[in-house]
């Protein structure tokens, strides 16, 4: 081992110490980490696996998602399916009736998962069905027992308070990459409208969860950019997506990363998040496949569980199983 290595290794422990001494790791090392070579990635995900038991335990947060309206949604997010401007590669259909909201909610409940995730294409719903959700959220808060989420787009306060005031605990408002590259990726409507919709969960003293997905083509900096954002905005749950390309959509052709830069990305997004949820969620069956326990003793301690919005995953027993193999208690909801 080279003289490079030993320091890698060095900053490595460093870097743990610090953290779990209640420190931050700093830009410069996060950057470092990045250029890690594979043979050091265990000794990486190792140290985000410990950082992830010190700050959580065993804890782990299995999610459900009920895909309530999908399609001819006028922003033009270049890796989404249900994009009108991308003719609409996803299924079209309105928003659910509280009858097929509550169902879902009842099957995710039996199949183990700890939250119930509502989610509608589009920027924001029209008044009249954001109502309309907002009653069906009481009725499945009244009847199951499974925590809420909820992914409505962009919130004001008043729908903010109609939301959380129906039970939901959490809300989801990604801000899919960096800053910088956002506008690479979107150009419908700005970052920091998202960003302020996320602050704006916060000030409602709800749980933020915002992630992003990795591979749209950001580079590392970019994506090092990213988490240290999340970390800045001190969201509690952060979903890493990874891009399965969409037929008919503007990356439909782009090669998403290999299971260890998945891997990488997980552990660095540990050490710069240590006591944040940190789900693996869309693409990750596809793109980590035998790797996804590995990912899970990398510093990630949650996943979506039951497919996605316009994609299909495996068996929930066989993620459940996994979980469980991997040493996590899916009994607690995070």
């Amino acid at each position: 081992m080279d003289k490079n290595q030993n320091v890698l290794i060095e900053l490595i422990k460093e870097i743990e110490s610090r953290i779990l001494d209640g420190g931050k790791i700093e830009r410069e090392e996060a950057a470092a980490l990045w250029n890690l070579p594979y043979n050091l990635l265990m000794k990486l995900a190792a140290a985000a696996d410990r950082i992830r038991i010190n700050f959580l335990g065993n804890r782990f947060d299995s999610c459900s998602l009920i895909n309530a309206k999908s399609g001819m949604c006028s922003e033009d997010c270049a890796f989404c399916a249900q994009s009108a401007k991308h003719g609409d590669a996803s299924e079209i259909y309105d928003l659910k009736s509280t009858a097929e909201i509550l169902s879902a909610a009842r099957a995710a409940k039996a199949f183990g998962a700890g939250r119930f995730c509502t989610v509608t294409s589009g920027g924001a719903l029209s008044e009249q069905d954001f109502d309309r959700l907002i009653e069906s959220l009481r009725i499945v808060k009244s009847e199951v027992d499974i925590a809420l989420d909820a992914s409505l787009g962009f919130l004001n306060e008043n729908r903010a308070a109609k939301l959380f005031g129906a039970g939901v605990t959490r809300y989801n408002h990604n801000l899919e990459s960096s800053r910088d590259y956002y506008p690479s990726i979107c150009s419908t409507h700005s970052y920091e409208s998202r960003v302020g919709t996320v602050k704006l969960v916060k000030s409602n003293g709800a749980s933020a969860c915002c992630g992003g997905i990795i591979g749209l083509g950001e580079t590392p900096s970019q994506r090092m950019d990213l988490a240290f954002t999340l970390a800045d905005l001190g969201v509690d749950c952060v979903p890493i997506n990874i891009l399965n390309p969409r037929p008919g959509t503007p990356l439909q052709d782009t090669t998403p990363p290999e299971p260890m830069e998945i891997i990488k990305t997980i552990a660095v997004f540990r050490l710069v998040l240590p006591s944040a949820t940190i789900k693996i969620a869309g693409g990750r069956e596809r793109n980590l496949g035998d790797f996804q326990a590995m990912a899970l003793r990398s510093g990630a301690n949650g996943m979506i569980i039951g497919g996605y919005l316009t994609t299909g995953g495996r068996s929930v027993e066989d993620d459940l199983r996994m979980v469980r193999q991997a040493g996590f208690d899916i009994s607690y909801v995070c």
